[in-house]
């Protein structure tokens, strides 16, 4: 339902408490105070049977009573009355409603929670809960909940899945002055989630940033697509509890034993753009740095120092996060050489002395200010007897004056330091109580940026398409079902991969030792030899593998010999014969893993990292959700520690990189085409300079309960809208947007007329930014739909000849439209067909209304809107509204 009828939620215009008490001490009593005393101005109804009034204010006895309808109502009575309170409460015309009361657990709880459900649906009424806090709109004196504590009014909206942590965070932040726009415990989500939140507050003009504390996410398609949206609009900072969690499921491969839950949630705040945290009090350092700062371009900083022990501190705790110390180059170095004295330390941290006066300070920060290697400045002052400390944060700050360059600063200390730290908050300068935590803010801004720079990147081309052949490996994985396996075979594995063009070695079969010599002797060459037992995950450990084996004398008996190691290790083991496969050998190769898994919470998810039989020890990989492209392709390799050594270093040269990424975009799709793989292992993958192949790998199936697209927790590109038009004898195709269009969006966009370009964006621009054609080719499929008729050509290279767009609300009930052919292409019917096209989509999501803005002037448009059937009526001057009812 997502924000439909959330006004009334979060910005009542009447309040009902439904289980108001006069008993000092109960819920219900706190909550008739905490209403009373908020300085909610609009009126508050207090319903409860068995009273009349209630320190002087007239009780109702049921909701039938009431004299209206409230916007908001708060329950607070036993579980087994909330039901029928809801539908009494949505026959009167309530839309909000909060459910205090908790006792919805257990099998009978989750019945109740569903009667719940069903009572609200008809009414479309909202619920938050059951079993939470309540809720707190501070600009509106609205405190509907059973907090100890009043928030301060602010810009930060706070949804937290615990009453507890709410109350905590209001304690913490009263004393702090860090108010509030809205706070929102969300206990049990049974109908209000995070994804309804997010949508709501990424466009609430009183919010300034988004503040979640999580437990766990429920419908995760919808959180990715708010979160993505949210997360383009204003910052969002989350804390996710729970990260060491154990997995009691079983799994059958590396993948599954890496991809703990925390890891899958990490993955999922990083494609959507959000900044993790991980307490409390770096979550309001985040958004407090956030607000106050200019973000870095980099992770290169360069530390600022009186005390050469506050530096060391610094820059451990900068490799500890994943920053770097810039170089100095020459030039500043010469800079500093004059203006500090001999015993400066030469290097980066920058030790001024512990005797610096503040004219010293100056001096430094005027160098360091004009060396652009550095993307941040962290400035560290230890109390001496000899300089004040106030006197240097007033020098730090007058330097600053008119500078736009990211700078943090930390007074260490006490006494000494509070002024400094008055003066620089007063500036606007960032200021820390310790190093670490100033470093710890800038890898916050460095983090975002990040996140934020990959929502917008531009994935380059991929020349043609994967070239997968879905029906070979559907035909093997069919028969494994029919034959009620769950694991498929090394060859079954290696036809399935081949299929999606990995490179695999080839594997053949051998039922007894003698049969592995004669393969051995055909293949003739050294080969690998692996057990074949559908009760064996991890061959290596029993002792089923030989490698390097010459001859088939030494192949059958080192096949006899892993029979014995393998019975002795496992007895009763089923053995079906063994693998027999050429020793691959690839210069300068590393052993890499790439595996997929599904999640529960968020499905299939990819993984990446360094293979070998080593690979749960070294726990060294990297999660991210599909569908990928190239780019996060590559930032999953680039997120790993063996990264560093497959770019080259000393006389390594660099592996093939591109190879790698493009492996993982074919178990991409693999997770789209594939509903019925539950688990893939390729390890290891066996990467060199130019080769990259497949020694191994491992697939679990089972039968699919839903298709591959909808599996995941983002929408993949939809395909099947693909199709050939014909214009004017010219073969042309119409498909979906793609975020490799975008420089072609430009190249279009260069090829309007002033007057198209005023008549579709209301103005003139003049040229189209990488932002700007970034947000429209990187569109959530979820939420939004663009269509673009283009050459037969692949993304990125062919030219945009015409695009139609449609954008749902957050309900998915009405949706705007927009239409741009090219001035070249006008007067062909063009608009028309993409009209109808979009219409036909829209009607197949369910969306009830297309409506669109149209300058009057747009005299080509109105008429085809009127032939399409569209009402219009003005609602501006110069403007009309076109919209139609689609059944």
């Amino acid at each position: 339902m997502t924000i439909r009828n959330l006004a009334s939620l979060l910005k009542p215009r009447s309040v009902a408490v439904i289980g108001a008490s006069p008993n000092a001490g109960t819920v219900g009593s706190v909550l008739v105070k905490n209403l009373r005393c908020g300085g909610f101005s609009g009126p508050i109804y207090l319903v409860n049977p068995r009273h009349t009034t209630i320190d002087g204010q007239a009780v109702y006895p049921d909701v039938a009573a009431l004299p209206e309808a409230p916007d908001l109502a708060v329950i607070a009575t036993p579980p087994a009355t909330v039901p029928g309170l809801i539908s009494q409460l949505g026959q009167r015309g309530t839309k909000g409603v909060v459910v205090i009361t908790a006792g919805f657990g257990g099998a009978e709880g989750s019945k109740l929670r569903q009667t719940l459900l069903d009572a609200a649906q008809p009414h479309l009424l909202r619920i938050v809960g059951p079993n939470c806090l309540g809720l707190l709109v501070p600009p509106l004196g609205l405190n509907a909940s059973f907090a100890h504590l009043q928030p301060h009014r602010g810009g930060l909206a706070f949804i937290a899945q615990s009453g507890a942590i709410l109350t905590s965070v209001i304690d913490w932040t009263r004393p702090r002055g860090i108010g509030f726009s809205h706070m929102v415990s969300l206990g049990d989500m049974t109908d209000v989630d995070f994804g309804d939140l997010l949508d709501y507050f990424s466009t609430d003009s009183d919010t300034t940033a988004i503040l979640l504390y999580v437990e766990m996410v429920t419908h995760a398609r919808k959180f990715m697509s708010a979160a993505r949206i949210a997360a383009r609009t204003k910052p969002v900072v989350v804390i996710k509890a729970g990260r060491h969690a154990e997995s009691a499921r079983a799994v059958a491969s590396h993948t599954g034993a890496l991809a703990g839950s925390d890891l899958v949630y990490d993955a999922a705040f990083r494609r959507a753009g959000l900044l993790r945290v991980f307490d409390l009090e770096e979550l309001f350092a985040a958004v407090e740095t956030l607000a106050m700062s200019v973000t870095p371009s980099g992770d290169s900083i360069t530390i600022l120092t009186n005390g050469g022990g506050a530096g060391i501190l610094a820059t451990d705790a900068l490799v500890d996060a994943g920053g770097r110390l810039a170089d100095l180059s020459e030039s500043t170095r010469k800079r500093l050489d004059e203006v500090l004295p001999e015993t400066w330390s030469h290097a980066n941290p920058v030790d001024i002395i512990g005797d610096a006066p503040p004219t010293r300070y100056t001096a430094a920060m005027e160098a360091l200010l004009q060396d652009r290697g550095s993307d941040a400045i962290v400035v560290l002052s230890c109390p001496t007897a000899i300089s004040a400390g106030a006197d240097a944060a007033r020098a730090i700050i007058d330097t600053l004056k008119d500078r736009h360059r990211p700078v943090f600063t930390c007074w260490l200390g006490g006494e000494t330091a509070a002024e400094a730290r008055r003066l620089l908050s007063e500036a606007r300068v960032p200021s820390y109580d310790t190093p670490e935590q100033a470093v710890r803010a800038i890898m916050h801004l460095v983090n975002y940026r990040r996140n934020q720079e990959q929502l917008m990147q531009t994935p380059p081309s991929i020349s043609g398409e994967l070239g997968c052949d879905t029906r070979a490996a559907r035909v093997v994985i069919e028969r494994v079902l029919a034959e009620k396996r769950e694991i498929l075979t090394a060859p079954e594995s290696a036809t399935v991969l081949a299929a999606y063009g990995v490179p695999v070695n080839e594997v053949t079969i051998a039922e007894t030792p003698h049969d592995v010599g004669l393969l051995a002797e055909r293949i003739g060459r050294r080969v690998a030899i692996k057990i074949l037992s559908p009760d064996i995950t991890h061959k290596s450990d029993v002792g089923g593998v030989a490698l390097d084996l010459e001859g088939g004398g030494a192949a059958a008996n080192a096949a006899e010999a892993i029979l014995e190691r393998v019975r002795a290790a496992q007895p009763g083991v089923r053995i079906t014969g063994f693998t027999v496969e050429p020793m691959i050998r690839v210069k300068d190769a590393y052993e890499l893993i790439i595996g997929l898994n599904e999640d529960a919470q968020f499905g299939p998810v990819i993984l990446f990292g360094h293979g070998g039989t080593a690979t749960e020890i070294l726990a060294d990989r990297a999660l991210g959700l599909p569908p990928l492209n190239t780019m996060l392709a590559h930032d999953l390799i680039s997120r790993t520690k063996i990264y560093k050594l497959l770019r080259g270093f000393r006389d390594r040269p660099p592996v093939a990189l591109d190879a790698i990424a493009m492996i993982l975009l074919r178990v991409s799709q693999i997770a789209v085409d594939l509903p019925e793989i539950v688990e893939l292992d390729i390890n290891p993958l066996l990467a060199g300079t130019t080769d990259v192949i497949a020694l191994d790998a491992r697939i679990r199936v089972r039968q699919a309960v839903q298709s591959g697209s909808m599996r995941l927790a983002i929408r993949p590109y939809p395909q099947e809208l693909e199709e050939l038009i014909e214009v004017d004898g010219q073969q042309l195709m119409l498909r979906p947007v793609r975020p490799e269009d975008e420089p072609r969006f430009r190249d279009a966009f260069r090829k309007l007329s002033p007057s198209a370009i005023h008549l579709r964006f209301f103005g003139l621009i003049r040229e189209m930014s990488h932002t700007m054609a970034a947000r429209l080719t990187q569109i959530d499929y979820e939420r939004e739909m663009a269509l673009v008729l283009t050459e037969q050509k692949p993304a990125g290279v062919a030219d945009v000849f015409a695009v139609v767009r449609l954008l749902a609300d957050p309900d998915g009930t009405r949706a705007e439209f927009s239409l741009v052919v090219r001035d070249d292409l006008a007067g062909r019917g063009l608009g028309r067909m993409l009209m109808r096209r979009i219409m036909d989509y829209a009607a197949g999501r369910g969306i009830r209304e297309v409506f669109g803005d149209v300058l009057q002037a747009n005299s080509r448009m109105l008429d085809l809107a009127r032939h399409l059937g569209f009402q219009i009526e003005p609602i501006d001057q110069g403007v009309v509204r076109v919209s139609l009812q689609l059944n």
